[in-house]
């Protein structure tokens, strides 16, 4: 096996380290801990470091820095992939977009905190930035794996020509989109309207009176079943007509995820979604999206070309210094 550049190795590092931040973020939202500033940003309830020792202060602060730290490490990324590659390569490329889609992120939790949408808001303007906010946190999650994996040697990814079949893969991705923000919005359902009871969950779930958040929840657990079908198929059908050993295993390995996490949410359901089972179920939601989106590019990857290494002659001299 190739040894990993240490631009790779950092590369990964920056993606396990925002996987962190977003399971920290839903510890934020199921312990109603979103307040815990006020509505202050960036700064927390008005001062740069509260001494405050409630609880929720605490939680979310925590998640303000590490989520700081996160932004300073893609910037990093970014330049150190400015420094590396030239313009237009795929790994500077997908360095750049993780700046973008990154500082979406902040933005969008940032309106979180000033509009108030957090804690016990029970608006339908919440349920949509909650929705939004998750969908942004997935292509996050997106622009960084493919960025590593690139950058790990690996060939880029190729569309033109696909024709339908991109199409079908293209459609499978927005899928898990929807499935990942239909997921917030359910979960953000459990925390605000937690039963007592399974029987008295599926009550409220049914009740034509009760919030539009507890109703929803009804779907995530259909559109999840879909979804898998889909994509399960998709990949079995792309491995029928241009299968490679990685692709098979990469493919077998979603299977068993997909079927492990259909598990684990009948168990989330059953269990009144306690708040370590919440953040089980979406690192599994994760591991899901960056393991479908490590399939893609491998089933659409080109020969890698000598030129398109990470090593390739077009690194600028100063790129070399900082590699090696």
């Amino acid at each position: 096996m190739k040894q990993l550049t240490p631009f790779a190795k950092f590369a990964w590092s920056v993606l396990l380290v925002n996987i962190f931040v977003i399971l920290w973020g839903a510890f934020v939202r199921a312990t109603g801990s979103g307040a815990g500033c006020g509505n202050h940003w960036p700064s927390c309830n008005g001062t740069v470091i509260p001494w405050s020792q409630q609880i929720e202060t605490m939680i979310e602060f925590t998640h303000r820095l590490t989520s700081g730290v996160a932004l300073i490490l893609v910037i990093w990324l970014m330049v150190w992939a400015m420094r590396l590659f030239p313009p237009g390569h795929h790994i500077r490329t997908g360095a750049i977009l993780s700046f973008v889609f990154i500082t979406i992120e902040a933005l969008v939790g940032a309106g979180l905190v000033l509009f108030e949408l957090v804690a016990y808001n029970l608006s339908v303007a919440r349920a949509i930035v909650v929705g939004v906010h998750l969908v942004n946190t997935f292509i996050l999650l997106t622009v960084l794996t493919l960025t590593a994996w690139w950058a790990s040697g690996k060939a880029p990814t190729h569309w033109s020509g696909r024709g339908g079949l991109g199409r079908a893969v293209l459609a499978g991705y927005v899928g898990l989109l929807l499935l990942g923000g239909s997921g917030a919005i359910t979960a953000l359902g459990d925390t605000l309207f937690p039963a007592a009871s399974l029987m008295e969950g599926l009550q409220q779930d049914l009740s034509p009176t009760a919030h539009f958040l507890v109703q929803l929840r009804l779907y995530h657990p259909l559109i999840a079943i879909a979804i898998g079908v889909y994509t399960i198929l998709l990949a079995n059908f792309i491995n029928a007509r241009q299968a490679t050993p990685t692709t098979r295993k990469i493919a077998k390995f979603f299977t068993i995820l997909y079927v492990t996490q259909l598990i684990g949410g009948a168990f989330n359901v059953v269990l009144l979604a306690p708040i370590w089972m919440q953040i089980v179920h979406l690192l599994f939601a994760d591991f899901l999206l960056i393991t479908f989106v490590l399939f893609i590019a491998t089933a659409f990857a080109q020969p890698l070309l000598k030129e398109d290494t990470v090593a390739s002659p077009t690194t600028t001299k100063a790129g070399e210094q900082w590699l090696h």
